[in-house]
């Protein structure tokens, strides 16, 4: 796969333009990639960030060790269900309440747009208060949301991202990018560890109104 990465620095806004080649189809697929604070018209940008939608279908979950003490050795197994669903992380925590129970003024969106259409975006948080992911650290970003629209996947696009929001971490000065998911999005476990993440937690226990659900804790080291 041919990749080229450009990047033009403004003073608010950095844009990076990824070209990149499909094996399959042997076509050349232009994907521009923007970074865009929070620190003004939140609202406004979370309502167009939200157009990408972030579900998808559970079909097989991760089946956790009794005893994990030693993540490092952890091995999941992977077991369908017997009934298959949609889940709907926006239908949950809606991203408008982000800017409702939170400063947003020190993260980041980033959105991937191709031929001008939103194929999807993730979103960093850093340094604010009240949010147990970022452990009180100034050192340390959380990837808070990755998204990318159903039409636009398997085209390397998520994998953009997240290496986006690494750089935008390091360029913070930030040694780890913390990254929530649960046990039932088997696509995004195995995505993070793709990308070099390892385990960091497992809470069997933090969603009382989910309670099959087992959050999973990735940390990516910059």
């Amino acid at each position: 796969m041919e990749l080229t990465l450009i990047i033009k620095q403004t003073a608010e806004l950095s844009h990076y333009i990824l070209v990149y080649q499909k094996i399959r189809f042997s076509i050349y697929q232009m994907i521009k990639i923007l970074e865009i604070s929070l620190k003004e018209n939140t609202i406004h940008k979370l309502k167009k960030y939200s157009k990408a939608p972030s579900r998808f279908t559970i079909s097989r979950i991760l089946e956790i060790p009794s005893s994990n003490e030693d993540l490092k050795g952890i091995q999941f197994v992977e077991k369908a269900v017997s009934h298959v669903k949609e889940k709907d992380y926006d239908f949950i925590e809606p991203p408008l309440q982000w800017a409702e129970a939170w400063d947003l003024s020190n993260w980041v969106m980033i959105t991937a747009h191709v031929k001008d259409q939103l194929a999807g975006g993730c979103i960093v948080a850093y340094d604010t208060k009240g949010i147990s992911i970022l452990e009180e650290r100034s050192d340390l970003t959380a990837l808070w949301d990755i998204r990318v629209s159903s039409n636009f996947q398997r085209q390397g696009i998520g994998s953009q991202l997240f290496d986006c929001a690494v750089v935008w971490s390091k360029n913070h000065n930030c040694k780890i990018m913390n990254i929530e998911t649960q046990n039932n999005n088997v696509p995004a476990c195995h995505f993070y560890a793709q990308k070099g993440s390892a385990l960091k937690s497992i809470d069997r226990f933090h969603y009382p109104d989910f309670p099959d659900e087992i959050q999973l804790i990735w940390q990516k080291k910059i």
